[in-house]
């Protein structure tokens, strides 16, 4: 195993459009474009995430077994200040969610779908 480095957390995401998830991502959830080979593949950055978006001519897509590429039930994690102000928000923007807010012992989450299915869960942590 190599040494941890300092490298923000990575994860790729598989849509058949990168123009369309790099809009929605930077639009709605504050990313910001590190990267553009769109229509193959862009990277976008939240904090210490990077989301690569992988098109169907990307490398990381084609490398991924054809029953494997569809959007699963994992999701990346955004943790919010205020998940009902966001709800809001994103609602105005014309998002629809995929759950309704959902609460427990942590927090209070809720989630959302990209434009290609994969899932954002938004969360916010109870108070301490």
């Amino acid at each position: 195993m190599t040494t941890p480095t300092r490298e923000p957390a990575s994860v790729r995401y598989l849509t058949e459009d990168v123009r369309a998830a790099v809009d929605f991502y930077t639009t709605h959830l504050g990313f910001t474009l590190a990267f553009d080979a769109t229509p193959a593949f862009a990277d976008v950055r939240r904090g210490a995430l990077r989301l690569l978006l992988s098109g169907p001519a990307s490398s990381g897509a084609r490398a991924t077994p054809g029953d494997a590429a569809t959007a699963g039930r994992n999701r990346i994690h955004l943790v919010v200040d205020d998940l009902d102000a966001e709800i809001d928000r994103l609602r105005g923007a014309g998002l629809t969610f995929r759950s309704e807010p959902v609460s427990g012992p942590g927090g209070r989450q809720i989630l959302l779908a990209d434009p290609a299915g994969n899932l954002i869960e938004l969360f916010q942590p109870a108070p301490r």
